[in-house]
């Protein structure tokens, strides 16, 4: 195992491709789908957004632009159950795109390192 996380996940190509498939999960998860509701006009900018923050966040390219985590989720009141939600999409995206173990709970883990900033703030 070499390299940056960024790099194991395939790049930009390769974190592009997780981002897109955890936008489309989340669209389609009945338990938090309605907290995109009305983002869905643009599907294109969440699935940028998610691509960006995850190549910055792990070693790439620090495109990203958005808000941090505590303001992004700030009064939306967001459970537990719509976290771990959130984490199941994403290792079910990851695994769409056959990542292994090892950088999927490295992904994991900085996921719910930011729990504080996402749930019930």
């Amino acid at each position: 195992m070499s390299g940056t996380l960024y790099e194991r996940l395939g790049g930009t190509e390769g974190i592009t491709k997780i981002a897109n498939d955890v936008v489309d999960l989340h669209l389609l998860n009945p338990a938090i789908a309605v907290r995109f509701k009305n983002a869905k006009a643009d599907e294109k900018a969440m699935k940028n957004g998610a691509a960006t923050f995850l190549m910055a966040g792990t070693g790439g390219l620090d495109l990203y632009k958005g808000a941090d985590m505590m303001t992004t989720h700030k009064g939306m009141n967001i459970s537990e159950k719509e976290f771990i939600e959130v984490m199941a999409d994403v290792m079910k995206a990851m695994d769409m795109s056959n990542v292994g173990q090892r950088e999927k709970e490295e992904v994991l883990f900085v996921l719910f390192s930011m729990r504080e900033e996402i749930v019930a703030v």
